[in-house]
């Protein structure tokens, strides 16, 4: 079974939860958690994406973003990968980082 396409507009405002897989740590120390906001600030800043609020705990993280010139699908692809990538390679781990796709709720009634 295929999954729903995301709902996404320019302008449109979601809450975006991302998981770590099996409830492991996403940051591991200050440095990735400098690491990952680094690359959410360029990227937010790249395309003109607006993040309200962010939230970054151990195994997840919460997002409060505002769609800007691409969908917040795309962005979140670049965000996710570029850090599991790095992240993989600094702990010297293999396979999927996060749990499922990002969960995205559309906060536009």
């Amino acid at each position: 079974m295929s999954r729903k396409a995301r709902i996404d507009a320019p302008g449109a405002l979601h809450y975006v939860i991302i998981r770590r897989i099996e409830s492991g740590k996403i940051f591991r120390s200050d440095y990735d958690r400098k690491n990952f906001l680094n690359r959410l600030e360029k990227l937010i800043h790249d395309t003109k994406t607006d993040c309200f609020a962010w939230v970054l705990i151990p195994n997840h993280v919460h997002l409060l973003l505002r769609t800007g010139l691409i969908p917040v699908s795309v962005l979140m692809s670049h965000l996710l990968t570029g850090y599991a990538v790095w992240f993989n390679q600094k702990y010297r781990r293999h396979g999927q980082l996060f749990q499922n796709r990002f969960e995205l709720i559309e906060l536009n009634a």
